[in-house]
């Protein structure tokens, strides 16, 4: 097996490679508006009395907000579904079982997301407008979904499965040469640092579970760095595909 590289599928290259660009560019930007405006993620830690009156107090353009959040994050599931072609790689078992991973992320996260948008202004209006009954029970069911749809899935199953993929593909890139070799050693260290905020999701349902206060901050960004570094190596960096060896031409006999 050898690899050349290639100019076919430039188009392809170009609309993967601005997809991830813009997708991480959009999405830091909803966040820090998000940060500025909600205090987030480190208002995800606090109690429903907290969280739900924040989150009536900045009204409907907090929902927007969110939305702009889930949709931005959302453009990632593109480029992570063409990666694979886009890279000369369509028939690659591995590639392909990370873009399954890639994308049941994105989507997962998306769930986390968007219920600020379709679940928590329904509750949070009730806790508000509650008397100390149906404040209970709001903060009881605040808490679940928080748990179930925030923490497990948008948080744990997204953040792991994304970790996944971007450690896949950045363990190909080193290994095969097919980009330049230092955004998957980039992609490598930003996943590991990422993947420590794990301990701040567990510490949810696990008392006492070790946190490493910076994983969140400093992983999210190191990993939103290295998916632009990654869309400007889809946009500008030779492409190394496989190619079958060549199979030398019979020879006649006299």
């Amino acid at each position: 097996m050898s690899t050349t590289t290639t100019g076919d599928g430039a188009g392809l290259r170009r609309v993967t490679g601005w997809l991830l660009v813009v997708g991480a560019v959009a999405f830091a930007v909803a966040a820090t508006v998000l940060s500025s405006t909600f205090e987030w993620p480190d208002i995800l830690r606090e109690p429903p009395q907290v969280v739900l009156a924040a989150f009536v107090a900045g009204g409907t353009s907090l929902v927007w907000t969110w939305f702009a959040v889930a949709w931005t994050y959302g453009i990632l599931l593109v480029p992570i579904l063409l990666l694979p072609a886009a890279l000369g790689r369509r028939d690659d078992p591995v590639l392909g079982a990370a873009t399954f991973v890639g994308a049941a992320s994105v989507l997962l996260s998306l769930i986390g997301f968007l219920r600020w948008v379709f679940v928590v202004p329904g509750l949070a209006g009730s806790y508000v407008a509650g008397d100390p009954t149906t404040k209970a029970a709001v903060a009881a069911a605040w808490i679940a979904q928080h748990q179930f749809g925030g923490a497990l899935l948008g948080e744990h199953l997204g953040q792991l499965l994304v970790i996944g993929w971007s450690v896949t593909v950045s363990v190909v890139v080193v290994r095969t040469g097919m980009l330049w070799r230092w955004v998957g050693w980039a992609g490598l260290v930003a996943s590991v640092l990422y993947g420590f905020n794990q301990g701040d999701i567990l510490a949810t349902a696990v008392p006492g579970f070790p946190v490493f206060d910076l994983a969140g901050f400093a992983g999210s960004t190191l990993w939103a760095i290295w998916l632009i570094a990654l869309g400007l190596a889809v946009l500008r960096a030779p492409i190394r595909r496989p190619t079958a060896a060549a199979v030398p031409a019979p020879t006649g006999g006299s």
